[in-house]
């Protein structure tokens, strides 16, 4: 007899569950009606402006790479010309 009382329980994760599933149903719904289809944030459109976040900061690293060379370059040329003492590198050893 104890058997079927065990089968007769009800399970307590159901219930918040469908809550959480309902709720997260109607908060979309909503996002959709207020916002729009081509507005809604996605998985894909976020992997895009990651992406193109990444080709940014490329972008700047390389721009402040040239930058550094030509700063370089240009400490080496004026001290060969006698202008200006070369700077002392800041090399760790």
């Amino acid at each position: 007899m104890s058997t079927s009382r065990r089968d007769a329980t009800v399970d307590l994760i159901a219930i918040p569950r469908a809550v959480v599933s309902l709720a997260a149903e109607v908060v979309h719904s909503m996002e959709r009606a207020m916002i729009g289809d081509h507005r809604i944030r996605t998985a894909r459109g976020n992997a895009w402006e990651a992406i193109c976040a990444d080709r940014a900061r490329a972008r700047q690293r390389d721009e402040i790479r040239r930058l550094v060379a030509a700063l370089a370059t240009d400490d080496v040329t004026e001290a060969a010309a006698g202008r200006r003492e070369p700077r002392a590198s800041t090399t760790a050893s």
